[in-house]
């Protein structure tokens, strides 16, 4: 089988975590690495095999490269993804995926106009919980869906310097809950502030309102001493809570506590397979780039519900 030639662009702690995994891949073949820093693009490629890069365009020109990951600062992303579908390169760029919705757009725009595959990274999804709630859901075993919690919360992630917590991590709970609910939300109600940090939103709690009733809440900060990644999803005859962290899955309902025994899996891993795969062998996107420009829209109308004061209606 032909490996899918990519390269990781933005080599910090997220993009190594790519250029491992591409390396890892049965499907994939790592070419290259690109960093501004040069110290850094060449410890990188030199532990996975890989050339360095800290000229984007240059090593754009390769036509071995079919595919690029995009791992930059978050303010960066949209700039450095645009230039990689303009030279014909499928591409997978980390969440929030643009500064802000009209970047976004243009990213889908082109993408389309290219015929080139774009994603966004969402890892959540592929969760084997995530999918398993999914299931759920959609079969009615835990009767009808009623509500979902979501707690993300941690202390400062230094590595972050340029979005604020709804961009940064509320906005992977903003797709779970799009996920898992199959629908769009019609309004946000959202409260955040800064605690500690002078520049960014330190913390944000944001409620969903679906038709129906339905709702969804999400609390994210980077005050907490201690990391906390949980989903509870509520039902009419059951109760489901999974713990992002140990991929522990526990049911609940009137009569009986059960944890299916689901194997432990590397999200990243099966996020950057079904990448490639989308390109190789068309597989079904799990996550595409209209998921990432609605949940971009969502956490804008989070910040702006916040600053008024009041429920923004999602249209």
């Amino acid at each position: 089988m032909k490996k899918l030639g990519v390269a990781v662009v933005g080599t910090g702690f997220w993009g190594r975590n790519h250029a491992r995994v591409y390396r890892e891949l049965e499907e994939t073949e790592l070419l290259a690495v690109c960093d501004i820093k040069v110290e850094r693009a060449k410890a990188v490629a030199k532990q996975f095999g890989a050339k360095p890069y800290t000229n984007f365009g240059r090593m754009l020109k390769r036509k071995d490269i079919e595919a690029v990951s995009i791992c930059t600062w978050s303010t960066s992303l949209a700039k450095e993804a645009l230039k990689a579908l303009e030279k014909g390169k499928h591409v997978l760029v980390e969440k929030p995926m643009a500064t802000d919705a009209k970047q976004a757009e243009k990213l889908l725009e082109t993408a389309e106009k290219e015929d080139l595959h774009l994603t966004v990274g969402f890892l959540m999804r592929f969760i084997p919980g995530i999918q398993y709630i999914k299931n759920a859901i959609e079969n009615k075993t835990i009767g009808d869906l009623v509500c979902a919690t979501a707690k993300r919360v941690s202390q400062w992630p230094e590595r972050i310097g340029d979005v604020g917590v709804v961009k940064d991590i509320a906005i992977h709970d903003i797709d779970i809950m799009r996920y898992l609910f199959d629908e769009e939300p019609i309004a946000v109600y959202a409260k955040t502030g800064r605690m500690k940090h002078r520049k960014f939103e330190d913390y944000a709690q944001i409620m969903l309102t679906f038709k129906g009733g339905k709702s969804a809440f999400i609390e994210s900060n980077w005050l907490t001493p201690y990391k906390t990644r949980i989903l509870v999803v509520t039902g009419s005859q059951a109760i489901m809570k999974l713990d992002y962290i140990t991929q522990e899955l526990t049911i609940e309902d009137a009569k009986k506590t059960v944890q299916p025994r689901l194997a432990w899996q590397e999200p990243l891993k099966l996020e950057l397979q079904n990448f490639a795969n989308c390109i190789s062998e068309k597989e079904k996107p799990l996550i595409t780039g209209m998921d990432g420009l609605k949940a971009l829209r969502i956490a804008e109308a989070a910040l702006k519900s916040s600053t008024k004061g009041k429920v923004i209606e999602l249209k």
